[in-house]
């Protein structure tokens, strides 16, 4: 993480989700149960400025985003996003899906690892927040639905015409971002949604141990890879390999490279630093 602070100190009282830490794993909870953790205006600001928060703090090296009650997330809320979007001007309009879509940037910009724990359904905004993620945990009983064009929008929003084919491939982003329907869990693991399939009640230990892992790991080297797979999506082949040589030559002179090599010769576990 950055070492260099201003004056501002982390946000510390989030309104529109719940947010802990705790052993440098921050977990985030949607926290509108009786909405099934339905998007607002300010739930979707709230995301987008702690997302460029974390990577200014020293006690985060694993994110978990979870939904509180019967389901991960549903989207945006119908009446208090969808209705009050019909009474906007254009230029009010443009400025909602840009800031939805900085949501996604920023978590795909943040070095720190992203955990999707997904449960019930994961829905429009719900279904691209979990998309962007690093890591999607599902349980069986999960379902995904990219339903934009459902309500009447495009199938393309915030950057999920762009994700969406890099996972799953063109011709099945093309039937989920186009038709909108439904798939289970079973199904998104085909299509290669899923990280990890999991019992439904197994979802919150197998998202902790993960986010344990991430977050007791060389967060550095963890750091640099989300980078270089988020950069080189779009780039020809000799600039990525000479990105990677970059990258390496840089990660060579690492605390945490130097570690490995003395953990190594004293046979014991590494010792990471993160730097």
């Amino acid at each position: 993480m950055s070492p260099f602070r201003g004056s501002v100190s982390p946000t510390s009282d989030w309104q529109h989700f719940d947010l802990k830490v705790a052993d440098r794993i921050a977990t985030l909870t949607l926290n509108r149960p009786d909405k099934l953790n339905a998007l607002t205006f300010q739930s979707y600001a709230d995301l987008r400025d702690l997302l460029r928060e974390l990577p200014q703090r020293d006690d985060v090296r694993a994110l978990v985003i979870r939904g509180e009650g019967k389901a991960f997330c549903s989207g945006g809320d119908v009446n208090e996003i969808i209705g009050e979007l019909l009474k906007m001007r254009p230029d009010e309009l443009l400025d909602f899906t840009r800031m939805t879509g900085e949501v996604v940037k920023a978590m795909r910009e943040c070095p720190v690892p992203i955990i999707a724990a997904i449960h019930g359904i994961a829905a429009g905004a719900g279904s691209v927040i979990a998309l962007a993620s690093d890591f999607r945990l599902l349980t069986r009983s999960a379902r995904f639905a990219f339903l934009f064009t459902k309500v009447g929008l495009a199938g393309a929003d915030m950057g999920s015409a762009y994700l969406l084919p890099r996972i799953v491939g063109f011709g099945r982003a093309t039937q989920l971002l186009m038709l909108g329907d439904t798939i289970d869990a079973a199904t998104a693991d085909r299509y290669g949604l899923v990280s990890e399939l999991v019992a439904d009640d197994e979802l919150d230990t197998k998202a902790d141990a993960l986010a344990q892992r991430l977050a007791t790991g060389p967060s550095f080297a963890y750091a640099q890879t989300k980078a270089l797979l988020s950069r080189e999506l779009d780039m020809p082949l000799s600039a990525a390999i000479e990105l990677e040589a970059m990258t390496q030559a840089l990660l060579m002179k690492s605390a945490d490279h130097a570690e490995f090599h003395a953990a190594f010769n004293a046979k014991r576990p590494p010792a990471w630093q993160g730097r």
